[in-house]
Order: C-alpha cells, then structure tokens, then sequence
C-alpha cells in the first residue's frame, strides 16, 4: 500500500503492530520517516505487569533509532527521552478545538457542587483511584471507557460514572464542571488539560510531566502533591484565565510544526506536481 501510494512523507505515530510493520518495510526500500512518541508505554506496562523500565525502554529505543526526527510534545518528555539515550528528537506541540470547547452553562448537569471531572481513558495507568479516594465536597464525574470501569463503579457508588462522550456533549460535560482533575504521573502530555481549559475549567494536578508542562506558571491551574489541596486551589481560579491560556494552543501552530518536522522522500514528478493532495 506503501509503494502505490508512493507518500511524499511517512510518519510512523505508534510502536504496534502496524507502526512495526511499516518501519520494517521502509527500512527495507530505504525510505526515511518520521515517529513521534505519544505514550509512555514502558511506564504502562511496568504498572500493569511489573516488567522493568530498561527492557521496556530498550525496546521502544530501538523502535525510534532509525527514525530522521522522533516528535514530542513538550521540553519535559524531551528531557526525559534524551536521559534515556533518545537522539534526534523534534518538538511537536499539540492544540486544541476552541470553537467546540468553549465556556457553556453550568446548568447542563445538576448535580451538587462543586463538580470534580476526570475524562479519559478508565485503566490502572491513568491513576484514577488517588482522585476517587479523596473526601471532597459536592460531586465527583468520570467521563471514559477502559478495562477499569466495571470494578471501579462498584467500588465508588457515590461517583458518577458517565461513560464515554464525544462532540458536543463532552464539551458540554466539560463546561459545567467546576475544576478537571488529572491524577495521571505518566502522561506525556494530557489533550484534555486543554480541552478542559478552553471550556473555562482549571486543573488540578500532580507536577509531573504533562502538567508542568501545559499549566506551570500560567496561573490556570494547581499543581501539588496533595492532589486535594490542588482541588481547593483550583476552584478559587477565574475561568477567563483557563480560556486566555489555552489559546495559546493552536490548530495551526501544531500542524506547521508537525509538517516542518516531516521528513521530505524524492518522489517521481508526476507525484511533485500535487504537493499538498500527497502531504494530506
């Protein structure tokens, strides 16, 4: 499929199966491309099944080292790859949808405030259990799918498991919370910090990777230790706050440096006469 596309760029965007496969037929044709690193994937499965960080490292290492740019979201996941013996790495911001999440009314759900939202993916990686442990006052939402959910919404009855949205309901969801909490430590960014800021929601999070990145002196949320008193603070924060920051996130600032970073193949001439059709 590869060599009747004939692409002027290939970026290869996850370690699986297709991602191996495709790697595997460029290097056979010597065709340079791109990777870009999403998940912390040998922290996952450490938490899943214990396996030690270097293998799992040793692994997702290999997988990029043939890569001409291995894109990152941010300088802190840049600074960790680059401890980890990572080389050619590329920034690659991300950004966020700002006309479908936007400040919206708070009557959209009614239950007692204030209301604490997660959205994300329900699994053990994701740390969900130090946010639902916390005694907080008013309503705690989780909006997601994941192997966790079941177990999960039988060991808290009191929190509102939502399941998963999309589109305009999620934005609606979003922008009738009171504060997003993110209790992941391992993310290697959080879209939905952004999505939660642009709907005029702080964060409250751990100050790990991800969240110091995005909210770190922007004063549109708190990052602490003790996630609840980052909760408290949080809700002290204005929304007009959230919404300037995340407008510093664009669509068109991310896609220019996606495209920047992309490594361009000699193509034939009938393929050079439609630039932007092969590009897309």
């Amino acid at each position: 499929m590869i060599d009747d596309f004939q692409p002027s760029a290939i970026h290869i965007a996850t370690e699986g199966p297709l991602g191996l496969a495709a790697r595997r037929h460029c290097l056979k044709r010597g065709y340079e491309f791109t990777t870009a690193y999403h998940t912390r994937f040998p922290e996952y499965i450490q938490a899943r099944w214990r396996v030690p960080l270097a293998l799992t490292y040793r692994f997702v290492r290999w997988f990029h080292a043939p890569s001409s740019g291995v894109m990152v979201a941010t300088p802190a996941m840049e600074a960790v790859l680059g401890g980890r013996g990572f080389s050619n790495l590329k920034r690659w911001s991300r950004g966020v949808d700002t006309a479908l999440f936007q400040p919206r009314s708070k009557r959209f759900l009614a239950y007692p405030r204030p209301i604490s939202l997660y959205v994300g993916r329900v699994a053990v990686e994701k740390n969900i259990e130090a946010f639902l442990d916390l005694d907080l006052p008013g309503t705690k939402v989780v909006i997601g799918d994941g192997p966790q959910l079941a177990q999960l919404r039988k060991r808290y009855p009191e929190v509102r498991f939502l399941g998963a949205r999309s589109g305009d309901d999620l934005a609606r969801h979003y922008a009738a919370a009171d504060v997003f909490v993110f209790p992941s430590r391992t993310d290697t960014f959080g879209l939905v910090l952004l999505e939660a800021l642009a709907s005029g929601v702080p964060v409250a999070a751990y100050p790990v990777e991800g969240p110091l990145d995005v909210i770190n002196g922007s004063g549109a949320g708190c990052l602490d230790w003790d996630l609840a008193k980052a909760i408290e603070d949080a809700l002290t924060i204005a929304p007009e706050a959230c919404r300037a920051h995340a407008l510093t996130f664009s669509w068109e600032a991310s896609a220019q440096q996606f495209l920047s970073n992309l490594h361009r193949l000699d193509a034939p001439e009938e393929r050079r006469e439609y630039p932007e059709q092969a590009r897309q």
